[in-house]
């Protein structure tokens, strides 16, 4: 038997040997702005970084050339003192934190022509070979300062030491599970994300043609399909359109509507697409299973009049109405029917999950190729119940309530171990979500059993059924509405390989499960955005909107899902995510496709990014007294409820366009401050007219050359009766931070250097070398030279650009 059991299947918070949790993980990146990775081939000449970094064998090639070039510059007795140096200096490159030793961390910082040095080892490089740096670099700058030692090295230093080389190869928090994937210290998996479309309806569904074009089209549940090119531009003219005859409605949590799509296997060759929708034929609704053609004058739309309808089936209720349609590696179409819908199966004497006279909760297994002539579909030969009098031979498995997403596994990709497998989430009734692996012939359990608790307690004691617990399943204290997803396949994240992938509609949860090969066991860890810098990458965003609708691969197998603020049809608020890990990538070189060409006959429009990543400065949160009471000027918030499905309870009205945070949320809900930082409900204490409250030491200011300046200035500090200036030397984003919240910013954007906000020629420079881990309450309690002791100008006056919002600059 597979699979967790019982509690410890919904409680249990393991991860993966390889997946194991570290502590805080720090920010690996390579020079071209992406995560390091694991060379295909070992390196010749930067062996130190064969296992894991930023060079292939192609660049570890060019830098021995280099190598090779800059050597034959040196004499004798310096190339037998240096030549070491030398190739550490230019191995740099291939260092997993490349982009930290270079000052690269984004595309819009001037890249440095030498790592950043820890000062010892400058020291020692420059009393014996400092003559090679003006071969190495053509900064003028820093060639200029090569006979002054203190200030060459101060020049070569970085601002965060911890990532001076070569310091950092025995840093044990840098390298520990280097090249792993990110977990906090609870072993919630931190993953990022790539905004890939928006301002979807209800984005039910994202599929691909398998003809190498490499387009997605989407769906929308009140019945349009949209066609998206590789470079995530639309096209004007949706691929189908049949919303005038797909049943839904405004409302939200309404299940009924375009529900699924899938292209046939042979697509490229017959032109062949399969839709699930719901429909109201003479006042009864029911679901339908449709066949279009492709255009014959548009290769991105299908043919409108070529509908054939496969299969209707009756619907009692308006709920659960399953909704996915897939190929399996046989050829044969599944498709997968709710349970017929109220709740707890209430249809004749065990309900129809458990009744094989009737197609209603079930997964079905039926052959609609070479249907052009003869009946629409076939039954498999091998159909488990085609020789059951009592059962309809379509069935292929039975017992599931309203499986919502499933997905056939791809297999590993070099062994193709797991191929086949046919993953399920089957949404549950009062206490439980469940995760199948559903196969021929099986009873899983509806309306007996809920997850591995007993429903149905009469039905559940019966020794006939001979059900199948499920792999995974939890309690609704974590979720309401179970999602399915898939095992992730592709290419682009290999650490993600073999991880099947999930989440819940209604808490918003992205989960995710591990098989243990030896005990064949499923193991549960939560999936996080990614905090601090994990998802500081080009084009990265770490938060999405709450209500999960489906998962989805591409053409190569990456991972997608769709989610929206707002759960009704008719609302644009949809949006499409790709799914990416920062811990390592691919080679370069290894994911590219080639996508074939596509005529392209409507208009296109260009996909333009509208989520932007989260940055969050770590700020003590302010602690919340306990009260019944609610915030005047405000109304009490109901305690939501969402229930097992859409039908069962709406979720928030419209304007609660909610999205998932990047951090567990308090307890209590801090009222909002006003401008000025006046809360709600609380007065300000009236001051005696006229006065001021005094100036402490260590108060800041911000200036700019026209006057003060609000969130974004030169910083200036009060120390001992003067205002003074703050000099740039180890002037970093934590400094930074202490000057934002003493402010009342909670929000640092970016820390600025020399004299960017203008030169403060009037005041003395009373701070040099501030260094500060940030949680400090003032710049005076940071470590820093003696008050007025400085070796700087006011050209390196040090200033600050904070935001009461938590988005990047």
């Amino acid at each position: 038997m597979r699979g967790l059991r019982g509690a410890r299947a919904a409680l249990a918070l393991l991860l993966a040997a390889a997946l194991a949790p570290g502590p805080a993980r720090p920010h690996p990146q390579c020079l071209d702005f992406k995560p390091p990775f694991r060379p295909p081939r070992g390196l010749a000449f930067c062996r130190r970084y064969a296992d894991f970094g930023c060079c292939d064998p192609r660049r570890d090639r060019a830098l021995l050339q280099r190598f090779y070039r800059l050597s034959a510059r040196l004499d004798g007795p310096t190339y037998a003192a240096c030549a070491g140096h030398l190739q550490d200096l230019l191995c740099q490159e291939c260092s997993p934190y490349a982009a930290h030793l270079y000052d690269a961390e984004d595309p819009s910082t001037p890249v440095r022509t030498i790592p950043g040095l820890c000062q010892d080892y400058c020291l020692q490089v420059w009393q014996k070979c400092r003559s090679i740096f003006r071969y190495l670099s053509a900064d003028q700058e820093l060639i200029a300062l090569e006979n002054n030692m203190a200030k060459f090295c101060r020049y070569l230093s970085l601002e965060d030491t911890d990532y001076c080389f070569p310091h950092l190869l025995a840093n044990q928090n840098l390298n520990q599970n280097l090249g792993l994937v990110t977990a906090d210290a609870e072993g919630c998996l931190q993953l990022c994300l790539v905004e890939v479309a928006n301002g979807l309806r209800n984005p039910v569904a994202m599929v691909h043609a398998n003809d190498g074009t490499h387009r997605f089209f989407i769906a929308e549940q009140v019945g349009l399909v949209w066609t998206y090119l590789p470079d995530r531009s639309r096209l004007e003219k949706p691929f189908l359109n049949i919303s005038e005859a797909v049943l839904t409605s405004p409302w939200e949590g309404d299940e009924r509507g375009f529900l699924g799509i899938v292209f046939h296997p042979k697509f490229k060759f017959n032109g062949k697409v399969y839709v699930y929708y719901s429909v109201e034929v003479r006042y009864e609704e029911r679901i339908r299973i449709s066949e279009f053609r492709i255009s014959a004058a548009d290769m991105n739309a299908l043919d409108h009049g070529s509908e054939r309808i496969i299969l209707e089936i009756d619907e009692p209720a308006s709920n659960h109405n399953g909704g996915e349609l897939l190929f399996g590696d046989d050829g044969y179409l599944y498709i997968f029917t709710g349970d017929g819908g109220m709740a707890g199966d209430p249809f004749g004497t065990f309900g129809n999950a458990q009744n094989k006279s009737t197609l209603l909760g079930k997964v079905l297994r039926i052959d609609v190729n070479n249907n052009d002539r003869g009946p629409l579909y076939r039954i498999p030969p091998d159909n488990p119940f085609l020789n059951d009098p009592k059962a309809r031979p379509e069935i292929y498995a039975y017992g599931v309530r309203n499986m919502w997403r499933c997905s056939f596994d791809r297999g590993e990709p070099q062994t193709k171990e797991g191929k086949g497998r046919l993953f399920c989430g089957d949404v549950g009734q009062n206490k439980y979500e469940e995760i199948d692996i559903v196969e021929k012939g099986k009873n899983y359990g509806w309306r007996a059993r809920e997850g591995f608790s007993c429903y149905d307690k009469k039905l559940c004691t019966n020794s006939s059924m001979d059900d199948v617990l499920p792999i995974y399943a939890y309690p609704h204290k974590m979720g309401k509405s179970v999602t399915g997803g898939y095992v992730y396949r592709g290419c682009e994240s290999p650490n993600l390989n073999g991880l099947y992938i999930f989440g819940d509609f209604m808490s918003g949860r992205l989960m995710s499960l591990k098989e243990d090969r030896a005990t064949r066991e499923w193991q549960y860890s939560e999936i996080c955005m990614g905090t601090g810098q994990t998802c500081m990458f080009p084009g990265l965003i770490n938060n999405y909107y709450q209500y999960i609708i489906s998962f989805a691969e591409d053409e190569a197998g990456e991972l997608y899902f769709m989610s929206t603020g707002v759960p009704s049809a008719t609302a644009p608020h949809g949006v499409v995510y790709k799914v990416v890990d920062t811990s390592r990538r691919a080679p370069p070189g290894k994911c590219r496709v080639e996508p074939s060409p596509v005529k392209v006959k409507s208009k296109l429009i260009q996909f333009v990014p509208k989520e932007k990543l989260i940055v969050k400065t770590p700020t003590p949160r302010p602690r919340l007294k306990a009260t019944a009471e609610a915030p005047r000027g405000g109304r009490p918030e109901t305690p939501r409820t969402p229930a097992v499905d859409w039908v069962d309870q709406a979720p928030p009205p419209p304007g609660n366009r909610s999205r998932t945070p990047t951090t567990p949320a308090p307890s209590g809900r801090t009222p909002k401050p006003r401008k000025g930082g006046e809360r709600r409900g609380q007065r300000r204490k009236k001051k005696p007219p006229g006065t001021a409250p005094p100036l402490r030491n260590g108060a800041v200011r911000l200036m700019e050359q026209r006057g003060r300046g609000r969130s974004r200035g030169r910083v200036e500090v009060y120390i001992d009766g003067e205002w003074g200036t703050v000099c740039d030397d180890g002037w970093s984003s934590l400094a930074a931070a202490v000057v934002c919240r003493q402010l009342g910013f909670p929000y640092v954007v970016r820390a600025s250097k020399k004299a960017e906000f203008g030169e403060g020629t009037s005041l003395r420079i009373l701070l040099d070398d501030v260094q500060c881990s940030g949680q400090e309450k003032t710049l005076l309690e940071c470590a820093h030279a003696e008050v007025g002791t400085h070796n700087c100008s006011h050209e390196e006056d040090a200033g600050v650009v904070c935001s009461r919002e938590e988005v990047a600059d």
